[in-house]
């Protein structure tokens, strides 16, 4: 499979430019586009044929007059292209077909276990998006690329996970390379937790640059947000804090061979277990959720706990980056304020005052859908760039390059 994280030796079209100036969804004439640009009103406009030739951009309905012929305005075709997102989870596919902002054209779930292996896995995932695709009108040309969530480590550059732990018989599978057999299109995997992040941000957050989501349910991950770009790391592991140990561990062995890892204190499934010790009739996060609801005494003080546990971690995290907001995601986050309001507590109190003064730490506002979301916003991001316009424009037969 090649790598698709980076595009080389293409030259340039000359229309990505003037493509990521119409991303914004703004309309603009001609005349405002060669001023921006600093172009002869006739190069514009052949750059312009040739985005209009891909399907991007398009004339609107109302033209501007300013007393004499209304002059037309040009602006991105949001609904024409789209992509696909798809959210992989332990027990569950979401699939949903996307416009170019982003906005959910249609959406299929189905219950299945990632533990049934990349194949019965990736096939159900083929079907969905055919389904949704057939649904929502659009062909396979239609279709500019597909973002995909994984509840593992990824090697992002190539897509395929690495030694997951509850992912059995996918280590090393070629996801991307299984899709694209299907579709045809540029596939891009990604850590789940990475792709909530984005997800959340384009949702809630568009204008912060510096933030962190943080999943608590059966594992524990977190994506980063940093100066506006998502932070992976060198390979690819970047916000893991599951594995970071605390200090309120009692020697809880962790899947992953050490003791007192955050993932074996403070998760949904350790949070059961504390419980089932004292009596409950709990065994999984949704457990956990239904016992504080329900005003269980007990199951507050856990989730309390739990979130000072979480909060211990999360207050290195912001020490070394220094978030403007903290959002907290996945099951667990369902148990109420407690929960959070344990997180608040061990932040603000273990963190100087300059690095929490207008820190906000907050519940999930995208809920459930923040993975789709994001692994579509992984995909429009991609298909968006510069490199993949230049791509697309030099692909067509007699495209202008000027």
């Amino acid at each position: 499979m090649s790598d698709i994280s980076s595009f080389n030796g293409l030259g340039s079209s000359g229309a990505s430019g003037l493509f990521q100036i119409l991303r914004d969804g703004r309309p603009r004439t001609r005349t405002e586009l060669a001023e921006q640009m600093g172009l002869a009103r006739s190069t514009v406009t052949l750059r312009l044929e040739a985005l209009m030739e891909l399907g991007l951009v398009g004339f609107i309905d109302d033209p501007v007059s300013t007393g004499g012929r209304p002059s037309s305005r040009i602006a991105l075709r949001a609904g024409r292209k789209v992509v696909l997102g798809v959210d992989i989870g332990a027990s569950h596919l979401r699939v949903a077909v996307t416009d170019l902002t982003g906005h959910r054209l249609h959406e299929a779930e189905r219950t299945m276990a990632v533990a049934l292996g990349p194949h019965l896995v990736l096939q159900a995932v083929v079907e969905l998006a055919t389904g949704l695709l057939e649904e929502s009108g659009r062909a396979l040309t239609d279709l500019l690329a597909i973002g995909i969530g994984v509840p593992g480590p990824v090697e992002h550059r190539t897509g395929r996970p690495i030694n997951p732990p509850i992912m059995p018989r996918w280590n090393g599978f070629d996801v991307p390379g299984y899709l694209q057999d299907h579709f045809h299109v540029p596939v891009l995997v990604d850590n789940d937790v990475n792709i909530m992040a984005l997800g959340e941000r384009n949702v809630a957050w568009p204008n912060v640059d510096n933030l962190i989501y943080v999943k608590v349910a059966t594992g524990i991950g977190s994506g980063i947000v940093s100066s506006g770009m998502l932070q992976r790391g060198a390979d690819g592991v970047a916000g893991d804090i599951g594995h970071i140990r605390v200090h309120n561990g009692t020697g809880v062995p962790c899947h992953c061979g050490n003791k007192d890892c955050l993932e074996a204190v403070a998760s949904g499934p350790a949070v059961a277990s504390k419980l089932r010790a004292l009596g409950s009739d709990a065994r999984t996060s949704e457990d956990v959720v239904r016992l504080v609801g329900a005003g269980n005494t007990e199951a507050a003080h856990a989730v309390r706990q739990a979130g000072r546990d979480v909060g211990e971690v999360l207050s290195a995290c912001v020490s070394l980056i220094n978030p403007s907001v903290i959002v907290i995601g996945g099951s667990m986050a369902r148990t109420g304020e407690q929960f959070i309001a344990g997180i608040r507590e061990a932040v603000y109190s273990r963190t100087v005052p300059l690095a929490t003064q207008h820190l906000q730490i907050v519940q999930s506002s995208s809920g459930v859908h923040a993975a789709v979301l994001g692994a579509s916003m992984l995909a429009i991001h991609h298909a968006m760039s510069p490199e993949r316009i230049d791509a697309m424009v030099l692909g067509l037969s007699g495209a202008p390059t000027g």
